[in-house]
């Protein structure tokens, strides 16, 4: 497929991406791209969630035209059920691949306090001290290893309990909001319980109603926010250090053409931690040297660029739609992939370069991938194998053309830290953050995450979205691909502020010195956005629940399961969520109407789905004026004064966007058979 410079500016918003792709289309290179193109015309019933396939008498097909076609599947499941079971059998899979990931990281710790785990130590024995203070564990006099193998044992267990609930919502979230979980009957029991329900409750001939659907897929999603990603985040602190603001550079050109490249990707933060210690090894470096590379340069992609990003201040090469590009530099000489978000396709670009492509994970091969299997028992020994693969295969490059595109950021935010940012090292507090909303400095906060995906351009939502919220002195916290989005972009720096920051936020940032754009870490650490939103319930002046606070969250190029579990658990804590690409139901307008409207009612947050990043921005703020007014808060004390595109103009006002919080989607898009004809 020929791509124009016109389709190239649709396909990414990041000119040195577009730079890269121009160079993979000459060298004859397959993208996601090219891959979606050639996927067109698509099944319209499947995107409007009207395809089901679960049992062996479909697929069904529900036509949403009035007097056209079948009004029920073979059993006698309607639009509604097949949509809901569908999409929460998504949750299910978003939970589990969030929560199989905190399990991992459990287990790890439980290893190296046993000192069954080569490499590791308990990096931050603080850390590991408050939280079992927290969860009533005894600790005067005890060993820090015994206290933490206690710990890890009590966290395996919220994976497979099959009676009570999880611990942390009791822990954490206010009093107000956990009433109401339990009077809806939303708090899991346990992570892996809630999956398996779901499976069965989807499995044909059992569970039909799509509110009751719905109301076990928020249950599930729970299992996800408030238990296995918040263990991730919580023991992968105490594992692999507490992160700290760090000073890094995002984008393809932080790879090196005179030093060994070794990009890891994925999102396990295990064997990732162990390479970058690998990569200063000095006889590795010795070796390095007699190949003729200046040094090692270690790198990540999605998540675990993230996750040592934040903890070793370790470069970051891109995000999702920028792994097949990294390869096309001719300058990757491992790329090392553990799980989730990974390209099988990154195998056939390897034989165009010379990268070897490492898989590592047992539950995620690649045909055609050299395969070193990680164990804990030996893991810095597999990662100084890994890295003298890479240094072995340096002398192979062919060409190297690196794009000279990269940007400063700074990350490494946290709950913890973000206490001393806010009110010093001696007074730690959330009251700047509260009295900023509170007197009108800052209408709210907005969480602004999740991926990329080829059917939108990649990053233009996140950088519109974000842009639009910062003008109008709306607080921004992101984590994952998101962030890198807008890291590229330059709004991870504290410089950011004078440019794109409203009046108030810009205050803010300049007497704090942080950036208006808080990096919160991988997509695992959405679960650091929930523990503050507590923490500004605790400091008070907000209201007595979560659904109180004046915040929303986004996804605004949402691409897999795992988004929308995070999206399901961030309705169920109270929160206006803006997802795009819309979820596959809107061929079910009584569906989509539980999601985006009735919900509210249940759990205080709903659903949005609106695709205009710019529209879905003042929706998100009109959800901000509307709680700021039910707190009989303080007007706002300054008003926009810029565009998003930097140009002396005024913004559109808060107040004119201020209508219907879900906009009227509009008839439903034609069915389409597989063949894209009408049906």
């Amino acid at each position: 497929m020929t791509t124009t410079s016109e389709s190239m500016e649709k396909q990414s918003a990041d000119p040195v991406a577009r730079e890269v792709l121009k160079k993979a289309q000459d060298a004859g290179m397959e993208t996601a791209y090219s891959r979606h193109a050639d996927q067109e015309p698509r099944c319209g019933f499947g995107n409007l969630g009207l395809c089901c396939r679960i049992c062996d008498m479909g697929p069904c097909r529900i036509n949403p035209f009035p007097g056209e076609g079948p009004r029920r599947g073979v059993c006698g499941a309607t639009a509604e059920t097949i949509a809901a079971r569908h999409l929460i059998r998504q949750v299910a899979a978003g939970v589990a691949a969030h929560s199989d990931h905190g399990h991992d990281v459990v287990k790890t710790l439980r290893l190296a306090a046993q000192g069954k785990a080569q490499g590791y130590s308990i990096k931050d024995p603080q850390r590991l001290l408050d939280l079992a203070k927290e969860w009533g564990v005894k600790t005067e006099g005890r060993e820090i290893a015994d206290v933490a193998i206690e710990m890890a044992d009590a966290a395996l267990r919220e994976f497979n309990n099959q009676e009570g609930e999880i611990r942390y919502p009791a822990l954490r979230a206010p009093e107000a909001t956990v009433k109401n979980w339990r009077e809806r009957g939303i708090l899991p029991v346990g992570v892996e319980h809630e999956i398996v329900e779901t499976l069965h409750r989807t499995h044909e001939g059992v569970d039909a109603d799509y509110v009751n659907l719905i109301m076990h897929g928020l249950r599930t999603s729970m299992g996800d926010g408030w238990a296995g990603a918040m263990l991730a985040t919580d023991f992968g602190d105490i594992l692999f250090g507490s992160p700290k603001p760090v000073r890094s550079q995002v984008n393809l050109g932080v790879l090196k053409a005179d030093e060994v490249n070794i990009v890891v990707h994925g999102h396990e933060p295990t064997l990732s931690e162990m390479v970058v210690a690998a990569s200063r090894d000095k006889e590795l470096l010795d070796l390095a040297a007699s190949k003729g590379a200046k040094g090692i340069l270690v790198g990540g992609i999605c998540c675990t660029a993230n996750e040592i990003l934040m903890r070793q201040g370790a470069p970051v090469v891109g995000n999702f739609l920028h792994q097949e590009l990294a390869l096309a530099t001719g300058a990757v000489d491992v790329m090392l992939v553990d799980v989730q978000c990974i390209m099988p396709a990154l195998v056939e670009h390897a034989e165009k370069f010379h990268t070897k492509v490492i898989t590592t994970s047992k539950k995620a091969r690649i045909p055609g991938a050299e395969h070193i299997p990680f164990d804990e028992a030996q893991a810095y020994d597999i990662a100084r194998r890994i890295v003298r693969t890479a240094i072995e295969n340096f002398p192979n490059r062919r060409v190297v053309d690196i794009p000279a595109g990269k940007t400063d950021l700074v990350a490494g935010f946290t709950v913890q830290n973000t206490f001393q940012h806010l009110g010093g090292r001696y007074r730690s507090t959330f009251r700047p953050l509260n009295d900023g909303i509170i007197s009108g400095r800052l209408r709210g906060v907005a969480a602004v995450i999740g991926c990329n995906t080829v059917k939108k351009t990649q990053d233009d939502s996140h950088l519109k979205m974000v842009k639009e919220l910062l003008a109008n002195d709306v607080l921004v916290v992101m984590t994952g691909c998101a962030a890198t989005a807008c890291a590229k972009a330059g709004l991870l720096q504290p410089e950011a502020a004078e440019k794109w920051a409203g009046a108030g936020l810009r205050e803010i940032c300049e007497a704090v010195g942080i950036p208006p754009v808080l990096h919160l870490g991988s997509c695992v650490d959405n679960s650091r956005i929930l523990v503050a939103l507590c923490e500004m319930i605790k400091e008070g002046g907000l209201g007595d629940k979560l659904s109180d606070l004046p915040i929303a969250g986004a996804a605004p190029e949402a691409m897999c399961e795992k988004a929308i579990a995070i999206g399901f658990y961030c309705v169920a804590s109270g929160a206006y969520v803006n997802y795009s690409p819309a979820m596959r139901v809107l061929g079910s307008p009584v569906l989509t109407r539980f999601l985006t409207e009735d919900i509210e009612a249940i759990v205080g947050g709903k659903f949005n789905f609106e695709d205009d990043p710019i529209k879905a921005a003042h929706l998100m703020m009109a959800h901000m004026d509307k709680k700021r007014a039910a707190l009989k808060l303080r007007p706002l004390m300054y008003a926009a004064s810029f565009l998003t595109d930097g140009k002396d103009a005024p913004t559109a006002a808060p107040e004119t966007a201020a209508r219907a919080e879900r906009p009227d989607p509009g008839p439903a898009q034609p069915a389409r058979g597989c063949a894209g004809k009408r049906s």
